[in-house]
């Protein structure tokens, strides 16, 4: 029986993949495209996601911003050409502090990522020459302002949103943000993607097959057949968090590492929340809501303990659903080690209270939920490089291509990610911003010791 043949074979059928594959048929022409997975299509981490984008991105550089401006640019054609299948809207992300020097550095931090293309900073001190607040729309796209608004007039913060808590005195909303559905966005890009012939095999990758420094052949155990082998001579690693274990197969230690990420839902039945609202982020690091009593027997018990100590800033929601869906989905990320990658993910059962405990402090009428809530838990794995930029690019294997580390901003890098590893794979002109998201970079010395004074958090949440 005569062996299969592919142009290119890409590991891996969650957004990365796909993406791939959509932009190599519908924009360059490629037909004899093989998708493997043994999962099926964005079930491993694309669907566990917060399903959120936005252009508001910190340096060192601008290359992020410039990336995600593309991305984002691609997702509207794609919202525009499917009368928004998808369900992208622009209400934009909202951060928010209680501390004053919080405030300051969300104020420096906005001016930077205005001066990296973002767009317009617009600040709102309280004055009758204030500029125009201009509020958000529930839904669509359109006709949106750019930039961000900084709020820094409390009073205001309280009109616009008065179930937050009246501690907070800083608030950014960067405007070109907003989220959509990465399920639905995943399916329509593969459905376009098998209309122009890409084929969808489902079946565990075993091994890649490199000759005198070439890719030749892809190993593969089908669902439904067994061993197979596929000859090629170009592939693609697009395993999510399994591209290091992929990459292995090549002889390749990449540099990337995995956290686990959960997420609850929740209902909102009692309406604590407008269903119209952003993403909405509390800045601060918080103390778990806990009455006098808890608190003592906490501290009496040398393994709960710990669940009276400060914990990192960064909790956030937004609300789940068409329509008056209840649901609101919430997530705090508050232990970053890395991981190793097993399926299904296993959560820490105390994870929902901890994240409602610390949530009510952002928004206090959500403490009405604590211990009555019956939450939903899910999530996956955000995979990373030390400085949180992803690799997309050529490798050292002739032939040989990776897309990924995309952390947790997967789905909004899914499209500029797919046109740009496209037009590697094909030969064709490369955006500005191609360079810094090489392999390749880590063995420039001067990036080396610009990684050095790295945040490993940055562009995080």
């Amino acid at each position: 029986m005569q062996q299969p043949t592919a142009d290119i074979v890409i590991c891996g059928a969650g957004i990365s993949g796909i993406s791939a594959a959509y932009y190599l048929a519908v924009n360059h022409g490629l037909k004899n495209i093989i998708l493997v997975d043994e999962r099926e299509p964005l079930t491993f981490t694309s669907d566990k996601s917060t399903e959120c984008y936005r252009n508001w991105w910190p340096g060192p550089g601008d290359e992020m911003v410039h990336y995600m401006n593309r991305s984002i640019d691609l997702l509207e054609y794609l919202a525009d050409e499917s009368d928004n299948y998808f369900g992208l809207n622009r209400r934009g992300y909202v951060f928010l502090t209680s501390d004053r020097e919080k405030a300051k550095g969300m104020q420096a931090f906005a001016a930077e990522a205005s001066a990296l293309g973002a767009g317009e900073l617009r600040i709102h001190h309280g004055r009758a020459d204030d500029p125009l607040y201009t509020p958000h729309h529930a839904e669509g796209y359109k006709n949106m302002p750019e930039g961000a608004d900084l709020i820094l007039d409390p009073a205001l913060i309280r009109r616009i949103f008065p179930f937050i808590t009246d501690q907070a005195i800083a608030m950014l909303h960067p405007r070109r943000c907003g989220w959509l559905s990465a399920q639905q966005l995943g399916m329509y890009l593969l459905q376009q993607a098998k209309a122009r012939g890409v084929q969808l095999w489902p079946g565990r990758l075993t091994d890649v097959v490199a000759e005198k420094g070439r890719v030749t052949a892809v190993d593969v155990h089908l669902a439904d057949g067994g061993p197979t082998r596929i000859h090629t001579r170009c592939f693609l690693n697009a395993a999510g968090p399994l591209i290091g274990q992929v990459g292995q197969m090549l002889g390749l230690d990449l540099p990337i590492y995995n956290e686990l990420h959960a997420k609850i839902s929740i209902r909102d039945d009692l309406g604590i929340i407008p269903r119209d609202v952003p993403l909405m982020i509390w800045e601060d690091p918080v103390h778990l809501l806990w009455d006098k009593d808890e608190r003592a027997e906490l501290a009496a018990d040398p393994e709960l303990s710990w669940l009276l100590n400060q914990f990192p800033a960064g909790v956030h929601f937004r609300p789940e659903g068409a329509g008056d869906s209840p649901m609101l989905l919430i997530l705090w990320t508050y232990d970053l080690e890395a991981k190793e990658v097993v399926w299904p993910p296993q959560f820490d059962a105390d994870y929902p209270e901890i994240v409602l405990r610390g949530l009510a402090r952002m928004v206090p009428g959500l403490a009405a939920y604590i211990g009555r809530a019956r939450p939903w838990v899910d999530g996956g794995y955000y995979c990373k490089t030390r400085e949180n930029r992803p690799l997309i690019g050529p490798l050292p294997v002739e032939g040989a291509y990776l897309f990924g580390a995309v952390s947790g901003y997967g789905i909004m890098a899914s499209q500029a990610g797919g046109e740009l590893i496209a037009a590697h794979i094909t030969g064709s002109e490369l955006p500005v911003y191609a360079p810094a998201f090489l392999l390749s970079r880590y063995k420039d010395p001067a990036y080396q010791q610009l990684l050095a004074n790295w945040d490993a958090t940055s562009g995080q949440l």
